[in-house]
């Protein structure tokens, strides 16, 4: 049996797209077409679909909600498993809320502030699943995904699902076993503590705000490009080597917050990929730092 029909019987067809764009599934808006695109439902569909890639020697990748990922302009060779919207369930229970890998931190974040329950606030704005915040340690405002997870289900390459507690997630700086092991992150209890639900509201409205102050909402980006170096903002690193508004392109170093690097309407992956290496190459010339990206690359560019 070819693969695409094995994709099929294993997600229904529906939910298997041959050559599709990956523009349409990353926030940059940027990206040439996969192979095959599969959604998601289940452990045993993600272990079904991995079987079947591995039976076929194709390559695979999982991604969430594509916020953190640049796609070259000539695609992907290969499978692309979403684990997003068919698999975002999200429960409270007491001081607990239990989400699947799918579910946007945005929205459990709302869940969270619906029950009462503080401790997610930082969250509320982060654009991405559930399942990429366990796997690199997402933050923002000074609160991390380590500070609230209490455990993880995970996959890992052998198709075993394991519970970790949060010390053996060994999260740190944008990172976690997950990641280091290739594990596929499944879902999470997140403990949180009773709140006051109009202050926790507030306090997610004023980081909205800052937001929208500080960051190019209105353009296409995968949000950080470039990890915080050590002792230093990599922001601020950017804009003092000159590069506020640096141009390939459409892609462009955003003018609002030099952290980000934006798709001003049409710009390829190429672009993307040069405009980064040309800041990292400045920045280390100037300030002898090289900057890594935050932005995962897959494809071929």
């Amino acid at each position: 049996m070819d693969l695409y029909r094995e994709l099929c019987d294993v997600a229904g067809a529906q939910n298997v797209l041959a050559d599709e764009p990956m523009s349409r599934h990353t926030t940059f808006r940027i990206g040439g077409p996969a192979d095959y695109f599969v959604s998601v439902s289940s452990v045993e569909e993600i272990r079904e679909v991995l079987g079947a890639c591995r039976r076929n020697s194709t390559a695979y990748y999982i991604m969430g909600n594509g916020s953190d990922l640049l796609v070259g302009d000539k695609g992907y060779r290969g499978v692309i498993v979403q684990l997003f919207k068919r698999m975002s369930g999200i429960r409270v229970e007491g001081e607990r809320i239990y989400a699947q890998a799918g579910a946007l931190l945005s929205k459990t974040a709302a869940a969270a502030c619906e029950a009462s329950l503080t401790g997610m606030e930082f969250a509320s704005g982060i654009p991405g699943t559930l399942g990429g915040a366990l796997r690199m340690n997402a933050g923002a405002y000074g609160g991390e995904m380590k500070h609230i997870v209490e455990s993880a289900d995970i996959l890992t390459p052998d198709g075993e699902v394991k519970t970790l507690s949060v010390e053996d997630l060994g999260m740190g700086y944008r990172t976690s076993v997950i990641s280091r092991n290739d594990y596929v992150a499944l879902g999470a209890v997140l403990k949180l503590q009773k709140g006051d639900r109009e202050q926790i509201r507030a306090r997610m409205e004023e980081l909205k705000e800052k937001r929208v102050e500080k960051q190019p909402l209105e353009y296409g980006s995968a949000g950080s490009t470039f990890k915080r170096p050590e002792g230093y903002f990599a922001g601020k690193l950017i804009e003092d080597a000159g590069l506020r508004g640096y141009r390939v392109g459409d892609a462009q170093v955003s003018e609002k917050h030099c952290g980000f690097v934006i798709n001003r309407g049409n710009a390829t992956a190429a672009e993307v990929a040069q405009l980064m290496e040309d800041v990292a190459d400045r920045v280390e010339e100037k300030f002898g730092v090289r900057l890594q990206p935050e932005v995962k690359k897959i494809g071929e560019f």
